[in-house]
């Protein structure tokens, strides 16, 4: 229970279907003080109190389990580690793979718990043969399952999304409304959830030294200087206060991030296009597909609210590759691709290289 409107309705549909709940928060900071600012966050002492009285008002017992030491090392510590290796990560997924579903639900599987039930937008389906598959929710504005392409089969064994099928966000506030939940016109939370103020750039300086360096266009011409190459992504337009033009006056975005080197390389919009990306990290979210090695089509997601767009995959030496039927813009080692079939989640990858659809122009 997070604190939120979401997961206080699933916890009150769980306990109406008949099962036996119990309430847990996760602490995640070792910051006791830390009061969430607006709608930003999610795990802090305010947000513990709001879920406290929503435990309190369907009658279940509550607990504030402790996972901060772990939500540091696989968490902070990998989406640090990851900035400095020039990625770009995604700690939301991190923390449902590592946090929410792999701590947590070996830590209620222990203790004799059959499931753990969260506040998702997201749908669990069983096919002919009784396999448990992840869907989109039928809410496709609110659907979350992008985030949850990381869960395995033996995660989603043990799995309850008790919002899947409902219409609307809205229908969730009126319910907790009904229900006489504290929590019903809360905000919805956003953004790094560990980076309180919403400034990545300076968290991020606090903890990895940004060493200035050069900004170079895609043939190795210096055209700038950069404060710290870790502050960049790719994709990136503003901020980089170019020194020399580009010789047609069009805008420059950053493609590329080099650590080692601690350059910048940018250039014209069209060499962001991403012909084909692949990932060796990747997992089935449920049973896979029969003959992975054989191309098959589908629709690849690489970001929580952008669209899934036609793309043929195959699991080839080692790495899950996606060749998508039109350029992707933007797509940066670190990101997730999330592959779907249909409304379902098929897998995912984390992003290891990209194929550019074609050679940067300067």
């Amino acid at each position: 229970m997070s604190g939120g409107v979401d997961s206080a309705v699933a916890a009150a549909r769980a306990v109406d279907a008949g099962h036996d709940v119990v309430g847990v928060h996760l602490a995640l900071s070792r910051m006791p003080g830390t009061l969430r600012t607006g709608s930003r966050g999610c795990c802090t002492i305010e947000d513990s109190m709001d879920a406290r009285r929503a435990a309190d008002r369907l009658g279940i017992p509550f607990y504030v389990w402790d996972f901060s030491e772990r939500f540091k090392l696989d968490v902070v510590d990998d989406f640090i580690a990851e900035y400095a290796s020039g990625r770009t990560p995604n700690p939301c997924m991190r923390c449902n793979e590592r946090i929410k579903f792999a701590a947590l639900l070996e830590k209620a599987l222990d203790l004799g718990f059959d499931a753990v039930c969260t506040g998702h937008y997201a749908s669990i389906v069983l096919d002919a043969d009784g396999n448990r598959e992840l869907h989109r929710a039928s809410d496709e504005a609110k659907d979350q399952s992008y985030v949850l392409g990381v869960l395995t089969a033996q995660q989603l064994a043990h799995a309850l999304f008790p919002l899947g099928s409902t219409p609307s966000k809205a229908q969730v506030r009126d319910e907790a409304a009904a229900r006489g939940l504290a929590v019903a016109s809360k905000p919805d939370s956003h953004d790094i959830c560990f980076i309180s103020d919403g400034d990545t750039r300076g968290w991020l300086a606090e903890r990895v030294e940004l060493k200035p360096g050069t900004i170079v266009d895609s043939d190795g011409s210096r055209v700038g200087e950069h404060e710290g190459a870790l502050a960049y992504t790719v994709g990136q337009r503003r901020g980089l206060r170019l020194g020399t033009p580009a010789p047609d006056g069009r805008p420059r975005f950053v493609l590329e991030i080099r650590p080692v080197s601690n350059e910048v390389v940018v250039g014209p919009k069209e060499a962001l296009a991403i012909a084909e990306l692949a990932g060796s990290r990747f997992s089935w979210a449920g049973r896979p597909p029969a003959d992975p090695a054989t191309p098959f089509e589908c629709f690849v997601q690489i970001r929580a609210h952008s669209d899934p767009e036609p793309a043929v995959a195959v699991l080839r030496d080692g790495e899950l590759v996606l060749t998508p039927s039109s350029p992707l813009l933007g797509v940066a080692p670190g990101q997730t691709a999330v592959v779907y079939v249909g409304t379902r989640v098929l897998g995912q990858c984390t992003i290891d290289r990209t194929v550019s659809a074609a050679p940067a122009r300067v």
